[in-house]
């Protein structure tokens, strides 16, 4: 289904190389992997929506294979990623790793983007036609602290304009609050954008910016326990972390961010130029559709001119545009 291939960057091509997915041809085709109007309704009052199938197990194997493979490069190829943290341990089961742009790298990461059902549920929740912003991947080693500190995505985007994003975090290992799943919480996409505390370190760091409404909603943090292949998404805005893998097994996931095919640059004057350094250029006030982001979903060439009607989010109140 897929193979590493480090010979070229894979963001030339802005469509499936492999048959790790099969994408479907008709509107009944898609029906399998459309998100319920209770889903919809439960992503708008809660700010995510979990336990929607992405991989089979055979895909799940064949990512994790890859990722293996990512943990420990050459320092040529760590330059087509944005970012790459790795304490590159022989044993992948104690790798703590962070990186950013392996879509670039293999064809399993590459094809991901073309997952039918993480398409149209990006579609329906951000409501419109969309690109990839970027991927993540991350590993948590068992018995390893590895934090993910309270926060909200788009605090640390904009960079880009307006605010419509999504991000669907896919699990490649089974994830439960014994190895360090995320956690949400419900309602906190309401609030507004919020000051940064950080994203390692102290998971209470939080709460100094919240105020007693949202304290208490803070003490009904949701775990997003999911099984490895199952995904969960969430908005820009709401707020989430994940505490240390306290288990005797790996906590591995993989992230794909999105956002609406009309996105803007906003990077003069962003405070974090440093941070910006190796990813694509973002031009100020520039469409950003060049090969780094590509269109992952045309609704009008794919789904509209079938004649079928798709339930999706109002992006416009949802995103506040």
């Amino acid at each position: 289904m897929g193979n590493l291939i480090f010979s070229e960057d894979l963001a030339d091509y802005s469509h499936p190389i492999s048959t790790m997915f099969v994408q479907p041809q008709t509107a009944k085709e898609w029906e399998q992997y459309m998100l319920t109007e209770e889903q919809i309704a439960s992503f708008k009052k809660d700010g995510f929506v979990k336990g929607i199938k992405i991989l089979s197990e055979e895909q799940v194997d064949l990512l994790n294979a890859e990722l293996v493979k990512l943990q420990s490069l050459s320092e040529e190829d760590k330059k087509l990623f944005y970012h790459y943290e790795s304490n590159e341990s022989e044993d992948p089961n104690k790798v703590l790793f962070h990186a950013i742009g392996a879509w670039r790298l293999t064809s399993g990461f590459h094809d991901l983007l073309w997952a039918p059902a993480f398409r149209m549920a990006a579609y329906q929740l951000l409501g419109q036609s969309f690109r990839i912003f970027h991927d993540q991947l991350f590993c948590k080693p068992a018995k390893h602290g590895g934090v993910v500190a309270w926060h909200q995505d788009f605090s640390y985007w904009t960079f880009t304009k307006p605010m419509h994003h999504l991000t669907c975090w896919i699990g490649l290992d089974d994830a439960n609050t014994e190895n360090g799943c995320l956690y949400f919480v419900p309602g906190s996409h309401n609030w507004g954008l919020l000051p940064i505390t950080g994203l390692t370190g102290d998971m209470d760091a939080v709460r100094e910016i919240l105020n007693q409404e949202q304290l208490e909603a803070f003490e009904k943090r949701v775990p997003n326990e999911l099984p490895k292949g199952f995904a969960s998404f969430h908005h820009p805005l709401t707020m989430h972390g994940s505490y240390a893998n306290t288990s005797d097994r790996p906590r591995r996931a993989t992230v794909l961010n999105t956002m609406s095919y009309h996105t803007l640059g906003n990077t003069a004057g962003y405070h974090r130029q440093e941070a910006l350094s190796s990813f694509p250029p973002m031009p100020q006030d520039q469409q950003l559709d060049g090969k780094f982001f590509p269109l992952l979903f045309d609704g009008d060439k794919e789904l509209d001119a079938l004649g079928k009607t798709i339930p999706k989010v109002d992006y416009k109140k949802l995103y506040d545009l």
